[in-house]
């Protein structure tokens, strides 16, 4: 039986048009969180980040084919279906909880028909990933939380940016620990990287969406795509 939220926490994003300082756009997201051990049942610091990611891009978001993968309570990618994406939110299909924590996170917000939920487990090649429908961006929010499944997240990400020319991978991650890397991975599964920086996107603030997330963390943001083949 799937476990009962126990919290719905509410997350406002604002954006005010610079050249007209009384037009301003404002966005609403309800996510229902599980005081629980597991990772994808509670909103982590990262989300937020990435959700101000398509938030400020979210004209760029409009009728592109999004993919969330690890995606627990699915802020960023419900942010990206009310901007106007086609969304399909995943977590791994050996976690019925968190899928079903997905579906009720679009249920919260309207969203239960217009974004497919689907079990996508990293670094294994199921049905649900060998046709995965064609996808623009894939979104990760907080993924590289252990070493031991860094290479899993990269396998599936090469294999579906490999089968979508021009897709790209943004994802947030917290950072833990000073030695962790990615840079021996991302060469041999053939992946580029480049940081971007909060202040492009307007996260480098505190309390972003009004989030009022506990604790103080580095968040950086990365966009992962495949090497041009040589």
């Amino acid at each position: 039986m799937a476990e009962v939220p126990q919290h719905v926490r509410k997350f406002l994003f604002r954006s005010t048009d610079t050249r007209n300082s009384t037009s301003s756009e404002c966005l609403e997201v309800l996510i229902p969180e599980v005081v629980s051990p597991s990772y994808g049942m509670y909103t982590w610091p990262c989300a937020p980040v990435l959700a101000q990611y398509v938030w400020h891009h979210r004209h760029s978001f409009a009728n592109r084919t999004v993919l969330e993968i690890g995606a627990g309570t699915a802020l960023p990618g419900i942010v990206a279906a009310k901007c106007g994406a086609q969304v399909i939110l995943s977590d791994s299909g050996q976690l019925p909880k968190c899928l079903r924590n997905c579906q009720v996170s679009c249920q919260a917000n309207n969203l239960a028909r217009a974004v497919a939920v689907i079990g996508l487990t990293w670094g294994v090649f199921t049905p649900e990933l060998l046709h995965l429908e064609p996808v623009d961006i894939i979104l990760g929010s907080d993924c590289f939380y252990d070493p031991a499944v860094f290479e899993d997240i990269l396998v599936t990400v090469s294999y579906i940016l490999e089968h979508n020319p021009g897709a790209q991978f943004i994802c947030s991650y917290q950072e833990r620990a000073s030695d962790w890397s990615l840079e021996h991975l991302l060469h041999k599964w053939n992946l580029s990287c480049s940081q971007l920086p909060l202040s492009s996107f307007d996260a480098d603030a505190t309390n972003i969406a009004d989030s009022n997330l506990p604790g103080s963390h580095t968040v950086h943001v990365f966009q992962i795509t495949r090497c041009p083949n040589t």
